[in-house]
């Protein structure tokens, strides 16, 4: 285990502009927005964001990773372009069948990608550990601020000793069916609170907010059910592509203890990084941090893609 502190200095808003989109279709034929970056033939790294996230919550990656490498970010279903799911719902095989659906949607057969998840994107890929899809295309994962169960028992967002009413009153509160309006001096001190560490700069808490209050009520509350339920850990043993963890020593949502038991769990992991004073939206927050390990694990697992000459 290592530790880091992440640089000052705010990450762009927003992503560059995609070199081409496309519509990525589930099993339940639900519609998932993608946007792919960079060169053709570059390394592949795919990159799924969190509950109540989107494509643009990966901007600061996105910039750095697209000079070099293919970048491929999807909008989880419900959130950001994709939009309410079709009867497939709200599970966490629902996770697993987008991730696989935007895996074959732009990876060539057998093309294989760095995978990186962020919070409820980590638990996509814990959920598709055992697919064939996810088999065939990711060579190494990285799981940033994410766990495999116990969340709602295990977050210290309410400021008590663990009991049952702290669990009671957490699943309440990121439970609530209260629209979370807009984006206002006081709605961002309770975000940065409940998500961010206590130095994050406030252009990062202002990326991270409007970001979050984006997020459909539907689809917020519908995912904070499925959260609340979660249990992975037979996805956990099922991971056997190398994998790297991070974990922010502030994070109130998915505190360390997660990322030490993925750590413990996961059959190949190749590193746990705990980031000093940062929170749980850690690809904002330390973002160099974040794109450094993602290059790491390209440079250690990954290969370019072969191009259609070299493929005969």
């Amino acid at each position: 285990m290592s530790r880091l502190t992440g640089r000052a200095g705010g990450p762009a808003a927003t992503p560059p502009q995609p070199t081409r989109e496309l519509t990525a279709v589930s099993a339940d034929g639900s519609r998932l927005h993608v946007e792919v970056y960079g060169p053709e033939g570059a390394p592949a790294v795919v990159l799924a964001h969190g509950w109540t996230c989107s494509i643009p919550f990966w901007a600061a990656q996105i910039r750095d990773l697209a000079t070099d490498h293919r970048v491929i970010a999807y909008d989880q279903r419900g959130h950001g372009r994709s939009p309410l799911p079709g009867p497939g719902g709200y599970s966490t095989d629902a996770l697993a069948d987008d991730l696989e659906a935007v895996l074959g949607a732009t990876l060539a057969p057998g093309e294989k990608a760095v995978v990186a998840g962020h919070s409820m994107g980590g638990m996509t890929i814990m959920a598709a550990a055992e697919r064939a899809g996810f088999r065939e295309h990711a060579v190494a994962a990285l799981l940033c601020s994410t766990g495999s169960g116990r969340l709602v028992a295990e977050s210290t967002v309410v400021p008590l000793r663990p009991s049952r009413l702290r669990t009671r009153l957490t699943k309440a509160i990121l439970g609530a069916r209260a629209p979370l309006g807009p984006v206002t001096p006081l709605s961002k001190k309770i975000l940065k609170y409940a998500t961010m560490g206590p130095g994050a700069a406030p252009e990062r808490v202002e990326v991270c907010a409007r970001v979050v209050h984006a997020c459909p009520r539907p689809s917020r509350v519908a995912w904070s059910h499925v959260l609340a339920g979660l249990d992975l850990s037979a996805g956990v043993r099922e991971l056997t592509v190398p994998a790297a963890v991070i974990a922010g020593t502030a994070d109130r949502l998915t505190p360390p203890v997660h990322a030490r038991a993925l750590a413990a769990e996961l059959p190949q992991c190749v590193g746990l990084v705990e980031l000093t004073g940062t929170g749980h939206m850690t690809p904002v927050e330390a973002p160099e941090a974040v794109t450094a390990k993602i290059r790491d694990l390209v440079t250690a697992y990954a290969r370019p893609a072969r191009t259609k000459e070299e493929a005969v």
